[in-house]
């Protein structure tokens, strides 16, 4: 889908700062209300908005600790890929599932209370996981960018 430079500067603003409001957002935008309000729609139904969605901060409710879990699995069972992501979808602490080509097949970011609460979920609900050939954690130390902005 192409693009105009109205709906850069719509979309750049909504990254900038999602709740604004629409007329808000076509001012900064520099269009008119009923302008910006047609540009959205036609950039959703396009699929270029997907949604718009709260970005929440676990370490404000509580939850401390942070764990990028990387997986390669045993792929002799054709149902290998299926069945290990029906089961992590399973596991309330795993708050992203992603898959990959290359040495690592499926990523999980799984959160926790604390270390002993991780422990607990590691042991209990990760490591039954189906089809594990392979797992290498990494431990969130501190995120110095997470953006979905683009130069538009």
């Amino acid at each position: 889908m192409q693009i105009s430079d109205a709906d850069r500067r719509i979309l750049r603003q909504m990254m900038a700062e999602p709740g604004l409001a629409t007329a808000e957002l076509a001012e900064r935008a520099g269009v008119t209300p009923a302008t910006c309000w047609r540009r959205i729609e036609r950039l959703r139904e396009a699929g270029v908005l997907r949604a718009e969605q709260a970005v929440i901060n676990w370490q404000a409710l509580g939850w401390e600790v942070e764990v990028s879990l990387r997986f390669t699995l045993d792929k002799t069972d054709p149902r290998a890929f299926d069945e290990f992501i029906a089961a992590a979808r399973g596991v309330p602490e795993v708050i992203e599932i992603q898959s990959f080509l290359g040495s690592t097949d499926i990523r999980l970011q799984v959160i926790a209370r604390d270390m002993a609460h991780y422990q607990e979920i590691y042991r209990k609900r990760i490591l039954t996981l189906p089809h594990i050939a392979e797992l290498d954690a990494l431990m969130l130390v501190a995120t110095i960018k997470s953006s979905a902005e683009l130069a538009l």
